[in-house]
């Protein structure tokens, strides 16, 4: 019974309800900024952090795909296409890869999957464009990726090594 009367105060005195309030005026009126002014201002991303594709070069330039087609197979979002030939060597390389960034969920799946860390996702999360067959990535575009992010790109599969 005593529950029900304490219940029955709170209730018609909206104590509840000034407790919200005062909180919110303690945040309206402090100094300290919650959010940030984002184009001047970024956030940092977690070593992690899977941003736009790239296709990495071995040390020597020679392309690290070996068109096995793993990352095609294992993507959900069937956004991978590659084509492959075979080489004067024997080898295989791919001679199309294209990547359809506007179907891609970002799950990792693919740079998990290849064996020898050809696909991988890098840095950058601002990669707006005006039409959608510009986020279609060809294998220019995306070995031009990791060519400008090969140096990040190896420091953070050197530290995410442990976790594979």
């Amino acid at each position: 019974m005593k529950n029900k009367i304490i219940h029955f105060i709170k209730s018609i005195l909206l104590v509840d309800i000034l407790c919200g309030m005062g909180i919110a005026f303690k945040y309206m009126f402090s100094k300290r900024s919650i959010t940030i002014n984002y184009p001047f201002e970024k956030n940092r991303h977690s070593v992690r952090f899977k941003g736009e594709h790239a296709l990495r070069r071995y040390d020597d330039g020679e392309e690290r795909c070996i068109a096995c087609r793993l990352c095609e197979v294992i993507c959900p979002a069937q956004v991978i296409t590659i084509e492959a030939e075979p080489r004067e060597d024997g080898s295989r390389r791919a001679s199309r890869y294209d990547l359809d960034l506007s179907r891609c969920i970002f799950c990792g799946l693919c740079e998990e999957a290849c064996p020898v860390d050809a696909i991988v996702e890098g840095p950058n999360i601002e990669y707006s464009t005006e039409t959608k067959s510009e986020l279609v990535y060809d294998k220019q575009r995306l070995l031009r990726n990791g060519d400008m992010w090969e140096n990040f790109l190896r420091k953070r599969l050197e530290m995410d090594a442990p976790y594979r």
